[in-house]
């Protein structure tokens, strides 16, 4: 019997990416050395103190998404890092940074304790302008994301290196969703979710250069968007090129069938000029793009993948007003 990637799987289908990136309200990253098993935070050298306190957030479902990093130095640091990624209100680009530099990891725990009741620490860092790459290369979690993440990782490191970016930094990562579309990365401070990748469109996605439809086969979405949403600031990024990752946006359901065949969006955004323009568009659910397939390597049955597209577009500024259908 033929091995089964789920990965293969997906790129055969013609799966389309968008709409999978997970609407996260916080993230707190860890830097911890694998290996990590598939129940990632019984792993070897995850302190018991801090198995307690990711148990007790789960217990009282703060929205909060904790993730084992690591890169090619963290077994040899004499420091642990401790990133908190925070969902902004209202109009946002993003996240917002806190970053931590601890003796240990043994100290995570009660930094993050301490932030969870709102005190200060002195072992913050300001490192507000670096920007943070989370490949997913669990392969104790799906198989996928070790046969193609690993790779990728190496690859991009040299990409990284040759581009001369200094306030880039790339991380393995524990499994945060999507390994059928391994190699997946998450970009933050931004928390735009990419996958399929090849050194090209990584290229490209680092640089804000080149192609902008090379999104339509890697981009998986914005993850402080709800998840139907993001088809929508895909079609609007494909419209406005790479200046769009440098607007503030915000958007939401207005209303949605019973059934959730059709859904009315809206979506915000102020261009650095501080013109503010909204837009409104039907979503559609696509029965061309609508799939059922399995979602992992291990996936014992098929599950059905809901895809919308994007019908009535209408876009209002304070002084313009232009629709088309």
């Amino acid at each position: 019997m033929d091995t089964f990637f789920c990965s293969d799987y997906s790129r055969q289908t013609g799966e389309d990416l968008i709409g999978s990136a997970t609407n996260e309200q916080t993230y707190i990253l860890i830097e911890c050395p694998p290996p990590w098993i598939s129940e990632v935070f019984n792993s070897k050298w995850v302190p018991k103190n801090l198995r307690i306190l990711v148990d007790e957030v789960k217990r009282a479902k703060l929205p909060i998404r904790f993730l084992l990093i690591a890169n090619d130095l963290s077994h040899k640091a004499d420091h642990t890092t401790l990133l908190i990624y925070q969902k902004q209100e209202g109009l946002s680009n993003g996240y917002r940074k806190q970053e931590f530099k601890l003796a240990n990891i043994e100290q995570v725990a009660t930094v993050v304790q301490k932030w969870l009741w709102g005190m200060s620490c002195d072992s913050q860092v300001d490192n507000s302008v670096t920007r943070d790459i989370l490949v997913c290369t669990h392969g104790n979690h799906d198989k996928c994301c070790a046969r193609y993440g690993n790779p990728f990782y190496f690859q991009a490191i040299a990409t990284i290196s040759d581009l001369c970016l200094d306030n880039v930094r790339i991380w393995k990562s524990t499994h945060f969703g999507g390994h059928r579309f391994a190699p997946t990365m998450i970009d933050l401070p931004e928390g735009r979710y990419y996958g399929a990748l090849e050194q090209d469109s990584f290229r490209s996605i680092l640089t804000r250069t080149g192609d902008i439809q090379c999104l339509n086969k890697v981009y998986r979405g914005w993850g402080i968007l709800p998840t139907a949403l993001q088809i929508l600031e895909r079609e609007l990024i494909l419209s406005h090129g790479w200046d769009w990752f440098n607007y503030k946006v915000t958007g939401k359901i207005l209303e949605q069938s019973l059934d959730n065949n059709t859904m009315q969006a809206e979506l915000s955004f102020k261009k650095p000029s501080g013109s503010l323009y909204t837009c409104q568009a039907k979503l559609v659910k696509d029965g061309t793009k609508t799939q059922r397939l399995k979602s992992s390597c291990n996936a014992t049955q098929e599950s059905v993948v809901i895809k919308y597209a994007v019908a009535n577009l209408c876009l209002t500024s304070k002084k313009v007003e232009t629709c088309s259908v």
